[in-house]
Parts: structure tokens; sequence; C-alpha cells
């Protein structure tokens, strides 16, 4: 704070509202929910403003008279000024029409205030010289991310006014403003048929046990809505350094078998396609962070300053179970719990789809059909519970030979499924379960299209 300078206030617009509310008991409900009493920069004003609300928490009416029988109760009449100061607040306001704005002025100037005290706190964070650097920007962010919180409190609305916004806001499908993306296509026809492409503020879990293709699945669905449709992707890769990401991209973009391409073992044709799925992959707005140990608090600082520098479509972590936790002293599915729930905020909070990518437990392993159940996901039932669209990757061919797949199936009416990969939709929040094909060709670590993807829906 300057010296000498008061903090922003406005003492007339506390006492107006304070005077409105005692003349008008209904102007209440227009401001309890957005404005509290620590708003408030006068102790007094906000000694009697929270008389007037614990009178309407109880449902009580709240006028001159209730509200002095309040303070008194709390032995704070006297401190007030007494009754003659309620009485002189009810003189100074006409009307209670402009309650709603009074709260206002008083809202933005406690804002300020906090934005100030914010600064204090950072500017003390700055002066501790912590050798994390990286934990002292989060802390600092996240302060600055308190204040912009309880700037815009949410509250029932009516439908009327929801489809105003919806329709002012993102337009009918068929009528998108320039540049907008509704929702981000994976690209797999028959996917995006059942979930509409992946929808805004969702949590897309995406699952499989190891070496079934869910990192090369993810990575597809990014450059597929990074190429197709220009949508900014971010990508938290704990499991693989950004090199061999990059790796993974390269062999599936060019079709360049990816040991070839991982060793640089290749020849003159090869590389000309490599070259050439360089120039297309390095115009794709796709960010990667490599690190490999990660929070659920480092993933949501981090995904907040590329949204605000370069506005966010599509997050993907690869993958949940190697997100750390905060350090409690918590078993691993409490860990897991308050991570899925902390992506879910993040994806709502940055309104973007995220997709999460997680390993499923060994039951599937043991099961006579090893086709994965939502009970199989890893650690924590919260995985079901938090997120809402759920995919299982499962493959026959990484179960059953050639020769055991012969044995009981009838080969021409159903030959063995070498590379043929069944996407499960075992949960669908808003929308159909069923289950869908895609070819996985494992040369270049890439899933196509099926001519006949769509298989059932339920």
């Amino acid at each position: 704070m300057a010296e000498g300078k008061l903090p922003p206030h406005d003492i007339e617009a506390e006492e107006a509202l304070i005077g409105s509310l005692l003349i008008d008991p209904e102007a209440i409900l227009k401001v309890a929910v957005s404005l509290k009493a620590e708003d408030f920069f006068s102790e007094t004003n906000r000694m009697i403003y929270q008389a007037c609300l614990s009178l309407y928490q109880r449902n009580e009416a709240i006028n001159q008279i209730t509200a002095a029988h309040e303070l008194m109760r709390q032995d704070k009449l006297e401190q007030i000024g007494g009754a003659a100061f309620l009485s002189h607040l009810i003189s100074n306001v006409p009307t209670s029409l402009h309650a709603e704005y009074y709260a206002q002025i008083v809202s933005n100037a406690a804002v300020m205030r906090r934005l100030i005290a914010a600064a204090g706190q950072i500017e003390a964070l700055g002066y501790e010289a912590s050798p994390e650097v990286e934990a002292s920007l989060n802390k600092a962010e996240d302060i600055l991310f308190q204040v912009r919180m309880r700037r815009e409190p949410r509250d029932f609305i009516p439908i009327r006014e929801a489809l105003g916004q919806y329709f002012e806001e993102a337009g009918p499908p068929t009528a998108l403003r320039e540049g907008e993306i509704p929702h981000i296509l994976t690209g797999f026809t028959a996917l995006d048929d059942f979930l509409g492409g992946l929808q805004r503020s969702d949590l897309i879990v995406l699952a499989a046990r190891p070496s079934l293709g869910k990192t090369s699945l993810a990575l597809n669905i990014a450059r597929n809505a990074a190429i197709n449709q220009k949508a900014c992707v971010a990508l938290c890769s704990l499991e693989m350094s950004r090199e061999a990401v990059v790796q993974r991209l390269l062999a599936s973009e060019s079709g360049v078998d990816s040991r070839k391409v991982r060793l640089g073992r290749f020849g003159e044709k090869d590389e000309i396609k490599i070259m050439e799925a360089s120039g297309v992959l390095s115009e794709a707005p796709i960010y990667i962070d490599d690190s490999p140990q990660l929070r659920a608090l480092d993933i949501r600082s981090k995904a907040r300053r590329l949204h605000f520098e370069r506005n966010i479509d599509l997050i993907i972590v690869d993958y949940l179970q190697l997100i750390q936790g905060d350090g409690k002293n918590e078993t691993r599915v409490q860990e897991i719990s308050k991570i899925t729930r902390a992506l879910k905020t993040l994806a709502r909070e940055l309104n973007v789809p995220i997709l999460a990518v997680s390993q499923l437990s060994r039951a599937v392993e043991w099961r006579a059909s090893h086709v994965p159940q939502l009970a199989d996901l890893r650690e924590s039932g919260s995985i079901e519970q938090d997120a809402d669209v759920v995919l299982f990757i499962y493959r026959d061919d990484m179960y059953f030979s050639a020769e055991d797949w012969s044995k009981v199936h009838d080969i021409e009416k159903e030959p063995y499924p070498r590379g043929i990969a069944d996407i499960n939709i075992a949960k669908h929040r808003n929308g159909p379960l069923g289950q869908i094909k895609l070819r996985f060709l494992s040369r270049t670590a890439k899933f196509d299209n099926l001519e006949a993807e769509l298989i059932s829906a339920s």
C-alpha cells in the first residue's frame, strides 16, 4: 500500500446498501449470495450487514427494529452508534431500487483490496527466496486465482436466461462464429458420432492395460484435433519424454516404421516422408510438457498460464496414475480421488475437455473374459465417479493367437481380428453407451477408421 493512502473503499455505497436492506426486506435476496460481510471496509457497516445476514439465515424479517435487536443480542449495538445510527442510514436512502448497484460498488472495492493483499503475499514469497522457484510461482498464481474465483460467484438463473446465453455465446451448431470450436473432434468418425466430439468441461478417461495403444490413441486424437480443427492442445506427458512423443507423432504422420524413426535407420524415401510430416506437425498448435513429476496443482497452474496465452481447446494427461499427490499422509486411493476431482474442476474452470489416460488393474488378466469393466479402473472408484466419459481399449489379438482363435471361431464368419481394436464407451454421462472398432497399425503406432465402424449402441 502506498504510504498515507487508504485502500479502495466507498463508505457512502456501504451505508446506502445497508439503508436499502433496512427499508426493503426483499433486497437481501439480491445481494446475499455475492456479497459477504468481510467485503465491507467499515467495521461498523460490516457488523450491521452481518446482523442482517444472520436474520436472513434464520428467515426473520429485516428492518430497523429487528436489526437493532440482533445487534443488541450480539452486544454490538452501542459499538455501531446505537439505534440512532440505523435511523440515519434509513433517512439517507429514499428507495431500495439501487441496492444491487450499491452492492456492486462495495464488491468491486473489496476485490481491489484483496488484490492489494495478494500483492503483499506474493511480495513475501519473493523475499523468502525459496530454492523451489516453480513452487513459489505456483503459489503466486494460486493467490491471484483465489481473488478471481471470489470475483464471479455463480447463482441460480432462469432457463430463459440460460437459453439466451447459449444461443448468444455458443450459437446453434450450424451457425458458429468464425474461429470458434464448440467441441473437439477425435478424428474417428464413429467415436465422434457417439460422443458428439469431446465436449467442453468434460473429463474423459481413456483406459487400457499396458501395450494396448492408449498413449497412441491419445496422441492420434491430439494430432487430429490440432491439424484438422486447428485446436490448441496441451499435452502433459508424464510417462514419455518430449523426444519420444515427437518420434511417435512423426511415425504416425509419415507412415514410416516407428522403430526406424526411433533408431534413425531409414532410407532416402523415408527421410522425405519424415521431413514432410515434420513440416505438417510443426504448424500444429500442440504444446508438450514432459515433466516426469507433476502434481494436479502444477498441471492446473501450467494449463491456466497456457490458456491465458494461447486459449487451450484440449488438455491431455498421460497418464493419471503418474500424477503425484500433495505429500500429505493419505492412501493412494485418496490421492487419486483428489487428483480426478482436481482435473474435473480444471475442465470446468477453463471450459475445455480433459482427456486423461489411465491404467487398468490386473483383474482384467485374471478373468476368463479380458474385456475391461468400470470396476477395473485402477486405484480409485472416484475415476468412474468424476469422469463424464470412460473409454476402454480392448484387442482380441493381444489375448488370443490366430491358432487359438480358429479353435473357437468360424474363420470364414469371424476372421482373426489382427490389429482390430474395440473402443468401448463404458460410461457416457450425456449420451449412449456402445462400442466401435478401429484399426491399429502397430508398425506406425497409429489408429485408423474402419469402413464399418459403428458396431453397437445402447
